[in-house]
């Protein structure tokens, strides 16, 4: 054993392992070629902190047990935050000619020559763990922290030309082209997408402007931003999105793509005019069809036979029914690409089209136009369709034509709005469409719910209360015991306690019973209680499933289900 190898002599001064260990570990170094250090992290002789310190000192760099605290705000920024995430590095400081970086791979000599490229420094590489780089990256680079830089460089740069008179048009150009405002613009987007946000609100109070994201299904507050710069902010969306700077008076729809590490974003963006001034609300679509695989979007096996059952139908209607954004767009193109084959012609009508989905013809709805559900669906019809979408049914015309394609051999996908999936039946009923059709081509109806996961890192399990058991079993407590989730929030979910989205369903299969039930008029508590007795799951009983799995919460569930209904 040479002691004065540097790998050797840093794990025995450092107590990491054993001499036992290590000299296992040399012999088989001898034995297999492979380098000390390769061997000790296969074997997972060595933690992240252990193996990130062996690499320096094998390497003579410097290790730094790295915290946000020790990188200086400016000096971060000189690397771009795209370098920094795809490499997980961060700037620390700047000393003279060089700049010190941290680096989780701090070997990586090409990265390190890029770096030097576009700064003009000398790099001097520092060991750091990948989790702390991380830290200091989502630190640094987060909204918060770009917006007070940002504002900063606003007023500076105010109070440097606060001589200079231009006319507000000029004005606006010039705010425009700041590149402040660019940074902020493009760290509130970037935030969302990496906050895994839905949507952006941006909301114009009498003091300042609001940013809000909109997170599996909750509104949180990003950061507040001065209200003088609002102008500037809502001129340079605008711009991004194809929009008319000039239009303050009327709401205006624009969208643009961007994209972020190595993915594509569609963002949607709306205007609306108040008091305030301008609010602006992004939403941000993933372009990734893959997401549309039943399997990836309906989780549970029972409910995904059930749909798999459903569309193997030649022709019929399906109907899916549930509040907006919980999540039923999602299930309808998880169910087309199940029926997408080359043998079939699928035709949508939606409003809006939110995703493009490879071999089906879309049709966006414009009623200015005149193009409605109803007048595209007729034109759609004539089209020699096999399989139709629509994506809402408001009307009885509609919904008549809707019915009339699934009579004459479609096959006919469409949403509603009840609260249950026994309720969409009397729904269409009440629209005017007469029993014996309903009865005639409903295959199934289906009400669904979006409910928050639970966050793997501090989920916590619990004994639950007498009135908790009773929320979730009614009088027929268990005997045995029970435990339930709860979280307190941490960084990874930031501090939600939640992390992801799970859709639950309520699956009606229409029987011959139920085929009768309604012809017959039944009402929908009748049939409800028909398709239970047939082995329907009702949105209570499968979020019940969900909480007691530790997937979710008992609060969840509160907000998500009606449990007064059931």
């Amino acid at each position: 054993m040479d002691k004065q190898d540097p790998i050797i002599s840093f794990l025995m001064r450092e107590k990491i392992v054993d001499e036992k260990t290590l000299e296992s570990t040399l012999a088989q170094q001898q034995e297999t070629g492979q380098s000390l250090i390769s061997i000790l992290n296969k074997e997972n002789l060595l933690n992240e902190e252990q193996f990130t310190r062996v690499v320096a000192a094998a390497n003579k760099i410097e290790f730094v047990n790295l915290s946000p605290d020790m990188v200086d705000p400016m000096v971060a920024h000189l690397v771009s935050y795209d370098t920094s995430s795809e490499h997980n590095l961060i700037a620390v400081r700047k000393e003279d000619n060089h700049l010190l970086v941290a680096m989780s791979s701090p070997l990586d000599l090409s990265v390190r020559d890029q770096i030097e490229m576009k700064t003009g420094y000398k790099v001097v590489p520092l060991a750091a763990t990948p989790s702390a780089v991380r830290q200091a990256i989502r630190y640094h680079f987060s909204v918060a922290n770009v917006t007070k830089q940002t504002i900063v460089s606003m007023r500076m740069k105010e109070d440097a030309s606060k001589s200079v008179q231009q006319d507000e048009a000029e004005q606006k150009s010039a705010r425009v082209a700041d590149a402040p405002i660019a940074k902020l613009v493009s760290s509130i987007i970037r935030g969302a997408i990496d906050g895994r946000a839905s949507d952006i609100h941006i909301e114009p109070q009498e003091s300042d402007v609001k940013i809000r994201y909109r997170t599996d299904g909750i509104l949180h507050s990003a950061i507040d931003v001065p209200s003088s710069a609002q102008l500037k902010v809502v001129s340079h969306i605008k711009i991004m999105a194809d929009m008319d700077i000039s239009e303050r008076r009327l709401p205006q729809d624009g969208h643009m793509i961007i994209r972020h590490h190595g993915r594509e974003y569609d963002l949607r963006v709306s205007s609306l005019p108040s008091i305030g001034g301008e609010k602006i609300v992004i939403r941000v679509l993933d372009k990734n069809a893959s997401k549309w695989s039943l399997d990836a979007v309906v989780l549970s096996p029972d409910d995904n036979q059930k749909f798999r059952e459903l569309v193997s139908n030649p022709y019929g209607m399906l109907l899916l029914t549930g509040p907006t954004g919980s999540g039923k767009t999602t299930t309808l193109y998880s169910v087309l690409q199940l029926v997408n084959t080359p043998e079939r012609n699928i035709v949508t009508v939606e409003d809006p089209v939110e995703y493009r989905l490879d071999g089906i013809t879309q049709v966006q709805v414009r009623p200015v136009a005149g193009m409605t559900f109803a007048s595209a669906l007729r034109s759609i019809i004539r089209q020699d369709p096999d399989v139709i979408l629509v994506g809402e049914i408001r009307d009885f015309e509609t919904a008549e034509i809707a019915v009339s394609a699934a009579l004459t051999g479609h096959l006919v996908f469409s949403t509603l709005h009840t609260n249950d999936a026994a309720g969409a039946i009397s729904r269409l009923i009440n629209l005017g469409i007469p029993p014996f059709l309903v009865s005639s081509v409903l295959l199934g109806t289906v009400a669904q719910r979006l409910v928050r996961t639970s966050c793997s890192e501090c989920k916590q399990t619990y004994q639950p209360s007498e009135d908790e058991l009773k929320c979730l079993f009614g009088e027929s407590c268990p005997n045995e015991k029970v435990e339930l989730c709860r979280n307190s929030g941490c960084e990874s979910c930031y501090r939600t306690g939640y992390r992801g989205r799970k859709v639950i369903y309520e699956i009606l299969c229409v029987s011959q019973t139920i085929r009768r039930m309604i012809l017959d008029g039944a009402g929908d508590d009748a049939i409800k209680q028909q398709a239970i007795r047939e082995g329907m799951k009702t949105l209570r009983q499968s979020a019940n499933d969900e909480v007691l799995n530790g997937l979710t919460t008992l609060d969840e569930l509160m907000r998500v289900v009606d449990v007064r209904r059931d």
